[in-house]
């Protein structure tokens, strides 16, 4: 899909804006409500399926659910919400891009009336009425204590690892700190260094490529996101050091499961961002009822091994 600048976006709304209009309204004449959910891309496996567990949602609401791609794009994001608020759309659920940035537009979508929950990427304090997905920090820390526990156990008690990260995605910031905070004071345990993946996979190959390159006593990877993850697994196939590095990372896909069988993917933070989806729906749909959610909807994460991999197989086929 081509990127879309702020000015185009705006154009090819403009020029939809009307018929928008009319079809909200006449949503509200039939009682429907109509959610809106601002989504930062749809290349990644995760962002999909909170949107397929939105879907399920709106549809046992009887609500219509329209859904943004703003293909990485924070401007686009801010261009969408504007639009949706001229519609009058009765909800809001936004995965922010640019968390500070966003929220002009969630204050303005607040100002209109129209209640807004963030997913996953963790928005400031402001006017939002719910914060929905994983403590990251905890559950960075948890990936942590676990690769330690495996240092320990399978590495001699020794490991130096690099992260992958995305360096322009505040939540996966939260995953690499909850991770480093926990091992770098511990004794055998060094880092090589950080790398910006920019949650894409092919930025996310390259710099794990050059990661790998400068450091080759490198046992370890801890990789922040899905297409970190992926650039991660595909750098270390592309040097030829599975048996050199192990994997840490987020976000399960049929490429770590088959990691995972392997041997060189050793444990994946699994969220469920169906549920999240769906979650971001329900609250919704209880706001614009008049009603209230909590501010904080955790949905828990598992942290997926060859022991327990079993039941996500056919997720991901």
């Amino acid at each position: 899909m081509k990127r879309l600048t702020r000015r185009t976006f705006s154009a090819a709304l403009a020029a939809t804006a009307f018929a928008g209009l009319t079809l909200v309204a006449a949503h509200a004449q039939d009682g429907q409500k109509t959610f809106a959910l601002v989504q930062i891309n749809q290349q990644a496996l995760f962002f999909n399926q909170m949107n397929e567990g939105a879907q399920k949602a709106a549809d046992a609401a009887g609500a219509k659910l329209v859904i943004f791609n703003a293909n990485n794009d924070p401007a686009a994001q801010n261009s969408a919400i504007e639009t949706y608020i001229q519609q009058k759309v009765d909800g809001l659920a936004v995965v922010a891009i640019d968390v500070n940035g966003i929220m002009p537009a969630v204050q303005q979508a607040a100002d209109a009336g129209i209640p807004v929950v963030a997913i996953d990427a963790i928005l400031p304090e402001g006017p939002q009425k719910a914060q929905i997905g994983v403590d990251n920090a905890v559950a960075g820390a948890d990936m942590a204590k676990f690769f330690l526990d495996h240092v320990k156990s399978d590495m001699g008690g020794s490991a130096k690892y690099g992260v992958v990260g995305a360096l322009n995605s505040f939540i996966q910031n939260v995953r690499q700190e909850g991770f480093e905070k926990a091992v770098d004071s511990v004794d055998g345990v060094t880092k090589a260094g950080v790398v910006d993946g920019q949650n894409v996979q092919d930025s996310a190959l390259a710099a794990a490529e050059n990661l790998i390159t400068g450091n080759p006593d490198m046992t370890a990877v801890y990789a922040t996101g899905e297409p970190t993850l992926m650039g991660a697994i595909a750098a270390v196939e592309s040097q030829g050091k599975q048996a050199d590095i192990k994997i840490f990372g987020w976000d399960l896909t049929a490429q770590a499961i088959s990691g995972i069988d392997a041997g060189y993917v050793t444990a994946v933070i699994q969220q469920d961002p169906s549920a999240m989806g769906a979650a971001a729906i329900d609250a919704l749909k209880t706001l614009s009822d008049g009603g209230s959610v909590e501010s904080l909807i955790a949905v828990p994460v598992t942290i997926v091994t060859r022991e327990n991999v079993e039941p996500y197989r056919a997720i991901f086929k």
